[in-house]
């Protein structure tokens, strides 16, 4: 994976903006969640300040990835469209005081530095992103050569005689 190093306090005081594209294939840890390596994901990456003042990025990632439906085991394009807020702090305990501060779920506080590598950033957006347990909205039908064994099963255990059946004898001897 290539890195892209920016000095993030610098970044966010000049209110500078990039933005380009990356190979799935060049995200490590998202391709091997994925089922196959290709694809892209745009992403876009803008400096600022909050109304605190606090240098701020704003991170947003779009795209599609190849997953494993975890239903069908069918693969499937899972869309990726994410915009994350990150506020800056100096150090971890800058950042406890911001987060304390801000009292806000939707705003992460990371810790900024000098040499900060964004391709990291994106890639855990992305990994952020795509869901856990992934699956189809609608897993596609299955082939009626694969259903019929799976229709004689269920016919066996329909004819499965009940266990409670033997209780009823039970308490006729009785």
């Amino acid at each position: 994976m290539q890195a892209f190093v920016i000095d993030a306090f610098t970044f966010c005081r000049l209110e500078e903006q990039r933005s380009g594209s990356i190979l799935v294939a060049d995200l490590p840890r998202l391709a091997e969640e994925c089922t196959g390596t290709e694809g892209s994901l745009n992403w876009s990456l803008t400096g600022g300040k909050d109304q605190l003042g606090h240098p701020r990025l704003i991170l947003s990632v779009t795209g599609s990835v190849n997953l494993n439906c975890q239903r069908c085991l069918a693969p499937f394009a899972y869309e990726i469209d994410s915009e994350s807020v990150l506020i800056l702090a100096k150090n971890e305990e800058n950042a406890d005081e911001i987060e304390a501060l801000l009292e806000d779920d939707e705003v992460d506080v990371v810790v900024g530095s000098k040499a900060f590598n964004i391709m990291d950033l994106i890639e855990d957006e992305a990994l952020l992103a795509i869901p856990q347990s992934p699956k189809h909205a609608v897993c596609p039908d299955v082939s009626l050569a694969s259903a019929k064994p799976t229709a004689g099963i269920d016919a066996e255990v329909g004819k499965k005689e009940s266990p409670f059946a033997v209780l009823k004898t039970i308490n006729g001897r009785t």
